[in-house]
């Protein structure tokens, strides 16, 4: 099982961390061992002093597929949730600024939270809306019609490389909004007024 992440799909988050826009989707990915496992809560690392939340529409691969083209990769995910990319906000940075890979600010062990699926049905993608609750206010408000490349783009363009195989998930970007972690915090993460996911920060 892999996890493949989108960078950069919102233009209002990109301005936010002051990245350009990319003319290609940003690609990135987590090892199994970054999912936080249902049910527990999130514990800020030691190598971290700002571990940053990001809210992301997820979907679930349900089927193996290879160079996918656009018009059929609706075929290829039946089920949506939301969840968490937890980032190394310090660590990433300071990865930038030498020019190296920001693994090690992505992909650390529970850093992908994942909610509760449910099936997408007759919902159209490109029209669905999703919030983050930090101790129950809202710090983010997604749109996914706001992505900058639709979740069939992301299918057709990220398996041009990589073989996608069932139960393979792909978080789509996420929106502004991004921000600091303390312990004590506790995060909610909501797919259209559905709560999908609640952890605590420790």
């Amino acid at each position: 099982m892999k996890i493949i992440c989108i960078g950069r799909n919102y233009v209002a988050h990109a301005k936010e961390l002051n990245n350009t826009l990319p003319d290609a989707p940003v690609i990135f990915m987590k090892p199994q061992t970054a999912l936080l496992q249902k049910g527990k809560d999130f514990y800020l690392p030691d190598f971290s002093k700002d571990i940053q939340y990001e809210c992301e529409l997820v979907v679930k691969i349900c089927k193996n597929g290879k160079y996918i083209q656009e018009k059929f990769a609706k075929n290829y995910f039946e089920e949506i949730t939301v969840g968490l990319d937890f980032t190394a906000r310090d660590l990433q940075q300071q990865q930038k600024e030498k020019g190296l890979p920001w693994e090690i600010a992505k992909a650390f062990d529970n850093s992908a939270v994942v909610g509760n699926f449910i099936p997408l049905a007759a919902k159209d993608f490109q029209q669905l809306h999703f919030q983050l609750f930090k101790n129950e206010a809202v710090v983010q408000n997604g749109f996914s019609g706001d992505m900058l490349f639709s979740i069939h783009q992301i299918i057709a363009y990220v398996s041009q490389f990589f073989s996608l195989n069932k139960g393979d998930l792909i978080f789509t970007g996420t929106p502004a909004g991004v921000g600091s972690l303390h312990v004590g915090d506790t995060l909610c993460g909501k797919l259209e007024g559905q709560p999908l996911f609640e952890i605590a920060i420790k």
